[in-house]
C-alpha cells in the first residue's frame, strides 16, 4: 500500500509536469530524452507485434497520458485506459480531444489496478511494474490476468549492473527530487508468476536506450 501512495502522490504533483514534459514535444534533458525515445520506441513495438486491433477491447492499464491508449483507439480498438492519477487521466483526456476522438475512446478512468473489472481480448501494462516489489507486481500479475482473454502484455526493470548503478545515483527518475522508488525484478522471477497464471510467453524484446531499460513480454493462451 505504501508504494500505490507514493505513486499516485508523485505522479498527482511534481511527478505529472515532468513526465508531460518527457511524453510531450518540448526540449528536455538528455535523461528525460532517453527515457521518451524508449517509452516511445516500446509503444512502437507492441502497435507491431498486436497488428490489426479492429474491434479488439483493450485494457491499458496504468496509461498515464495515452501514449499508447491513443494510437490504440485509431487503429479501431475499443480501449479502456486506467491510471492512478488523476492528473495523468485529465491529461490523456484532454489529448483524446486534441486528436477528435470520440468521447468515450478511449474510455479514461482513474482507477487502481486492482480495481479494474471487466474482460478484455487484450490487457497492456506498460512501465508501471517498475514503481512495485515483487510481491505486490505477483498480485497485479494475477489480476490483470483474470482480466485478458488472448494476450497479456507487460514491461519491467531488469536486473542489470549498468541499470543498478544508475538508480543508485539517482539518475533514473527525471527531475532532482525523486519520490518514487524504481525496482528492479529478475526475468525469470516475472516469466515464472506468468506461466503460474497460464500464459505462455509468446515474444520478448529487451527495449535499452542510454537511461531506459525495459524488458517488453507478450503472452498467449
Amino acid at each position: 500500500m505504501e508504494e500505490k501512495l507514493i505513486v499516485r502522490d508523485y505522479f498527482n504533483n511534481t511527478g505529472f509536469e515532468r513526465w508531460k514534459r518527457i511524453y510531450g514535444d518540448e526540449a528536455v534533458n538528455r535523461i528525460q530524452h532517453s527515457i521518451r525515445v524508449g517509452h516511445q520506441r516500446t509503444c512502437d513495438r507492441v502497435l507491431d507485434w498486436l497488428g490489426n486491433i479492429s474491434g479488439k477491447s483493450i485494457c491499458d492499464a496504468g496509461c498515464g497520458l495515452g501514449s499508447l491508449s491513443l494510437p490504440l483507439a485509431q487503429r479501431g480498438a475499443q480501449v479502456l485506459a486506467t491510471d492512478i492519477s488523476e492528473k495523468m487521466i485529465l491529461e490523456a483526456s484532454h489529448r483524446r480531444q486534441q486528436l477528435q476522438l470520440p468521447p468515450d475512446n478511449p474510455h479514461f478512468e482513474v482507477l487502481e489496478l486492482e480495481r479494474i473489472g471487466g474482460h478484455y481480448d487484450i490487457v497492456i501494462c506498460l512501465d508501471v511494474l517498475i514503481h512495485y516489489p515483487l510481491a505486490q507486481v505477483e498480485k497485479m500479475l494475477a489480476h490483470l490476468s483474470s482480466l485478458a482473454g488472448e494476450h497479456l502484455l507487460i514491461t519491467y526493470a531488469p536486473k542489470t549492473l549498468l541499470f543498478a548503478a544508475l538508480k543508485k545515483v539517482g539518475e533514473f527518475f527525471p527531475g532532482a527530487n525523486k519520490t518514487t522508488r524504481a525496482y528492479q525484478h529478475r526475468s525469470e522471477d516475472i516469466e515464472a508468476i506468468l506461466l503460474r497464471q497460464g500464459w505462455k510467453i509468446v515474444r520478448r524484446a529487451a527495449i535499452d536506450d542510454k537511461f531506459y531499460f525495459a524488458r517488453l513480454l507478450m503472452t498467449g493462451r
